[in-house]
């Protein structure tokens, strides 16, 4: 089958610089009417055939060769009856080509790009408004998380074991988790991620950050404030069951942002970065830190512990708005660019942090300011209370909270420093 041929001339090329032109009786025989070599008698029995061929080309002589035949000669090519002349003709080709290698060529590449869905999982390619999107890994990932959360509200709602505010806490993860997660799955199932009104790019690995820490909580606080305190019966084992869901289903979240994360030197949604993630990360344990500091009898009428309190809030809102940001594909919206926000958000909240970090333990467990040292100088924590966290287990709580928040807006900051933004 005939097929195109490369070379380095086009028609009409003249020879290697430096060397004289090719004779005239080089340029092969002149082509017949339609464009074809004359035709010449094949060999034996081929005879008759009525077949056209095509003479030996003529030899170079010394430093000269013959530049290629022209188009049509080159489609005659493939006419040849004769095998051997055939594989002459192919040879002398191949010889000419040989001797033109030093010319300088240019190469035009045509690059294909093939979309591929950072949330694919594994670098699997993304298929797009299909059921085969499930039988992927990271659709089946979706599908155990679906599975999971489901089982766990369905078990504790059947007995009505979710009553109190850690109850309330862990019915509320459970259920949003399914919802978000089967939300997710329509999109990918129906094609429907550019209609999305939030960066699918950003959109999918958040979510799946913040289940992976919802249901972590969950699976922590549920059993230790609540299940313990049940007595041994169906409800217990129901409660008991939906915990050990709640566990699969963070395992199962924490996968997901564990194979959707970026790797060094992609080019991605700033919310599968490091950086990004570590924002989830603060925003979630602020939110914890203003679960536990809810009683305003913790901070009140201390000037340090406000403050306190007011780090938190600003922390938590400038870290929320540049998710929001990043979600909402509207970075270019700020007065300043967008590398300059984070940095300046990540050194403001390491300082604002640090201060609290040394205040908040002062005030709270140091006799002098009026603090409790000792746990048991909280008349309320010596009795067991379903459904309650006493005043001395919320300090205790919130100073730890505040290291480890502190922690992640410095590895936020070094990170963010190492970044390179790229405009598309």
């Amino acid at each position: 089958m005939a097929g195109p041929t490369c070379s380095p001339y086009k028609d009409g090329d003249a020879a290697l610089p430096g060397r004289p032109a090719p004779a005239a009786a080089a340029q092969g025989p002149p082509a017949a009417a339609g464009g074809l070599p004359p035709a010449l008698p094949s060999r034996g029995s081929r005879a008759g055939a009525g077949l056209r061929s095509l003479p030996a080309p003529a030899a170079p002589r010394g430093r000269h060769f013959s530049p290629l035949p022209s188009i049509p000669a080159r489609a005659a090519l493939f006419q040849v009856s004769d095998p051997i002349r055939l594989q002459g003709r192919i040879s002398f080709w191949w010889g000419s080509s040989a001797k033109t290698a030093a010319m300088p060529v240019t190469v035009t590449r045509t690059t294909v790009t093939t979309t591929m869905s950072s949330s694919s999982g594994l670098g699997s390619p993304t298929i797009v408004g299909s059921p085969r999107v499930l039988t992927q890994p990271l659709g089946l990932l979706r599908l155990l998380q679906l599975v999971s959360t489901c089982v766990a509200f369905s078990l504790v709602a059947s007995v009505g074991a979710w009553t109190g505010p850690m109850g309330n806490w862990s019915m509320f993860t459970w259920c949003f988790c399914f919802s978000v997660t089967l939300i997710i799955l329509i999109v990918e199932l129906g094609g429907l991620q550019v209609r999305f009104p939030l960066s699918w790019r950003n959109f999918p690995i958040t979510y799946a950050c913040y289940a992976a820490l919802f249901c972590l909580s969950s699976s922590i606080i549920y059993p230790t404030t609540y299940v313990q305190f049940l007595s041994h019966g169906r409800s217990r084992d129901h409660a008991i069951a939906a915990t050990a869901f709640s566990c699969i289903a963070c395992l199962a979240y924490a996968t997901e942002v564990a194979w959707t994360r970026a790797r060094p030197g992609e080019i991605t949604g700033y919310m599968a970065t490091v950086p990004g993630l570590l924002k989830v990360l603060e925003t979630f344990v602020a939110c914890v830190i203003f679960a536990f500091i809810s009683d305003p009898a913790l901070y009140q009428n201390q000037s340090a512990l406000e403050w306190c309190v007011a780090v938190y809030s600003i922390c938590f809102i400038l870290a929320a708005v540049a998710i929001l940001l990043n979600l909402g594909d509207c970075t270019n919206v700020l007065p300043i660019s967008f590398p300059t926000f984070l940095s300046g958000l990540a050194l403001i909240s390491v300082l604002a942090y640090a201060t609290a970090l040394v205040l908040w333990p002062l005030y709270q467990f140091d006799q002098k300011y009026g603090g409790q040292p000792r746990r048991q100088m909280d008349p309320v924590c010596g009795r067991s209370h379903v459904h309650y966290v006493c005043f001395w287990d919320r300090r205790l709580a919130v100073a730890i909270l505040t290291g480890i928040n502190l922690l992640a807006y410095l590895a936020d900051l070094v990170y963010s420093a190492r970044l390179v933004f790229v405009r598309v």
